[in-house]
């Protein structure tokens, strides 16, 4: 029996069967380059410069908090900048590439200028104390600002290029890209940051600004086509008002928007708490809580593959995503089950179960919110998505710290009874918090599959009572 290369790529590579004529698998892999990017940036500003100002620079948590939070200010203009790449006016006739370069030049400064705000900020004899924190406030807010727009209009591009059948395997591909760029970034700063200085600080920050731009310039490279009729300044621009009503109009957005804050918030309040709590908890070595990242990025692309798999064959996205939940709920009642247990491997499996119950979660509500985009308003239903899920998301871990903290205060002082004074009180609350939420999400996604049974497809439905009891 004779095999051919693209025979056997089809069937072995990941995600080559998202390719199409019209789509090949490289120009997918170039254009899901500016994921790469943006999870750089994310590992860049969440992980390392978090690390970086606490400890080698010494400023205070809450001024690090302060920062790192700031890029979640633009993250609710998401639907805003969808929208205008909708409808932008131009004589070149392209819509999305000038939101994806403006994004771009917006990371690129802001980390162009970074390092230089940090050493302002830590050493005030080189200026105003002010300055510094200004300074430093302006490049954090550039590269979020920067990372949400190009985001936005660069899944906005994707969804204009694919055809809605292999639609859900490039949105799989674009997200496992996103993954392996936070991947490798986080390992390349981890090593180049091991000895640590002022002048290796600047290369590492604005080398990154560089690979910024190389990288989002060959992503864009010959992508979108020139549609001069499209973008034409004669054309009628609707109100942002205006084409919200008519995405709402459908009745799925509200509700589907709903379940995506909740599944957010569900998903994320155990971002920073996990690795604690497998440490003080349940005694882990350092090793064995770093760890913890590759099983959850494992679970997550675990999930992508599956999802792939299913939506490409006509699987429900949203019942997808309401089964992503439910495994959610497993995985913290198992995480909840390893303290008493004092079992680390059922933590362990806990931490791969919420990895792969997000990220069915996330590629099943992003591809439902794909449908809704209709009539090129991709933009507007994409920036929407985003902006709740990073908002969500953000306030979820800002929460999540708190009530641990709070509760845990409480636990400490004797205040829940003689059973409740361990370390395990507080995180508990946490995740017992994150298994109700992802209960409410399930109660709303139920009526949107039910709806969407009723159309004319080969999706089955899933109903609450599909929940085995």
């Amino acid at each position: 029996m004779k095999f051919s290369v693209p025979q056997i790529s089809e069937r072995w590579l990941p995600f080559a069967d998202a390719a199409s004529s019209e789509l090949p698998l490289g120009r997918i892999l170039r254009l899901s380059l500016f994921q790469f990017s943006v999870g750089m940036a994310v590992v860049l500003l969440n992980g390392t410069l978090n690390r970086v100002m606490v400890l080698e620079l010494d400023q205070p948590a809450w001024l690090v908090s302060l920062m790192v939070s700031l890029p979640l200010l633009f993250a609710p203009l998401r639907a805003l900048v969808g929208h205008r790449s909708d409808h932008h006016r131009s004589y070149l006739g392209w819509r999305r590439v000038p939101y994806i370069w403006l994004g771009t030049m917006a990371q690129f400064g802001g980390l162009a200028i970074m390092p230089f705000a940090l050493i302002v900020l830590t050493e005030p004899h080189n200026g105003p104390l002010w300055a510094g924190m200004a300074a430093s406030a302006l490049a954090f807010l550039l590269v979020g600002a920067g990372l949400h727009t190009t985001q936005t209009a660069g899944l906005a591009l994707a969804t204009d290029l694919a055809s809605d059948r292999l639609r859900p395997r490039v949105v799989a591909l674009l997200y496992v890209t996103l993954l392996v760029g936070m991947i490798l970034s986080s390992l390349a700063f981890a090593a180049l940051l091991q000895e640590f200085d002022y002048i290796r600080l600047i290369r590492v920050v604005q080398g990154a600004a560089v690979v910024t731009m190389v990288l989002n310039v060959i992503a864009l490279w010959k992508q979108e086509a020139r549609n001069p009729t499209l973008t034409a300044h004669g054309r009628a621009r609707p109100r942002f008002r205006e084409s919200w009503s008519q995405l709402k109009q459908s009745g799925r957005a509200p509700r589907l928007l709903l379940a995506v804050g909740l599944g957010s918030i569900g998903f994320s309040m155990q971002d920073i708490l996990l690795e604690p709590y497998g440490g003080q908890v349940l005694g882990l070595s350092v090793a064995a809580t770093t760890g913890l990242t590759a099983i959850f990025s494992l679970g997550m692309l675990a999930a992508f593959a599956l999802a792939s798999r299913q939506l490409s064959e006509g699987r429900d996205p949203l019942r997808l995503a309401a089964n992503g939940a439910l495994v959610g709920i497993f995985a913290f009642s198992a995480v909840l089950l390893a303290a008493p247990l004092e079992s680390g491997l059922l933590f362990r499996l806990g931490t791969a179960a919420i990895g792969f119950g997000s990220g069915a979660f996330a590629i099943g509500t992003l591809t439902a919110a794909m449908d809704l985009a209709e009539g090129g308003r991709s933009g507007i239903a994409l920036g929407a998505w985003g902006a709740v899920q990073a908002t969500a998301t953000g306030l979820a871990i800002a929460g999540g710290g708190g009530l641990r903290d709070s509760v845990g205060h409480l636990a400490e002082g004797g205040m829940l009874g003689p059973a409740l004074t361990g370390p395990a009180t507080g995180y508990g609350a946490v995740y017992q918090l994150e298994i109700l939420v992802l209960f409410l999400a399930l109660v709303v996604i139920g009526p949107l599959v039910r709806h969407q049974a009723e159309e004319p497809a080969e999706r089955p439905a899933f109903y609450l009572n599909d929940i085995p009891q």
